[in-house]
């Protein structure tokens, strides 16, 4: 599967088609559409299932380190709630520019400070879900390309190696597409 066929296949997602449009007009630095809107719309397709199915939230992340209080996030979290109340859907939105202040009381642990919208898509438990385009570009990024994520291979992302929170979550995957296959390990 090509990067262009992977866009195409998320593209089929109706909400996600609208997303792009949306966010488009609103200009957020370093904007990407991400996570499981991406890559669970593509196990939809090879499931046979409508390409909405099952997502429980559509992730945008951005990068704006110029203001990092909540009160700067929580103005984008407003104009993105706005721009979107018509969707049937949840849109999550972080600025990764300052995930490391609330992330350890959040989840626990320490989290980097990222310099990039893309090093918190580096970040995410299972290395086969580290995807997002970007909206201003179109462009995709797959630090660790697509062969695992179309193939449904679910493995701790090595950047980021917390046995027990990928476990769950790969876990939680499975329940609703039971033929992924989880490989314990940190290996690519």
């Amino acid at each position: 599967m090509t990067g262009l066929d992977f866009i195409a296949s998320v593209l089929k997602n109706p909400f996600n088609k609208e997303l792009f449009a949306r966010l488009g007009r609103m200009r957020l630095r370093e904007c990407h559409l991400t996570a499981g809107c991406l890559f669970q719309t593509k196990w939809n397709e090879i499931s046979g299932c409508a390409p909405e199915w099952g997502i429980k939230d559509y992730d945008v992340f951005y990068f704006d380190k110029q203001d990092l209080s909540w009160e700067a996030e929580d103005q984008v979290v407003r104009r993105v709630t706005a721009e979107t109340a018509d969707l049937p859907i949840k849109v999550e939105i972080k600025n990764q520019a300052r995930v490391h202040l609330w992330y350890g009381d959040r989840f626990g642990g320490e989290y980097p400070q990222l310099q990039s919208a893309r090093a918190g898509i580096d970040l995410y438990l299972i290395s086969c879900t580290s995807v997002g385009i970007e909206i201003e570009t179109g462009n995709l990024y797959a630090p660790n390309g697509l062969g695992d994520l179309n193939s449904g291979v679910l493995r701790m992302n090595p950047r980021n190696p917390k046995p027990h929170l990928f476990r769950h979550k790969a876990e939680s995957y499975r329940k609703r597409w039971a033929w992924l296959e989880i490989i314990e390990g940190s290996c690519l």
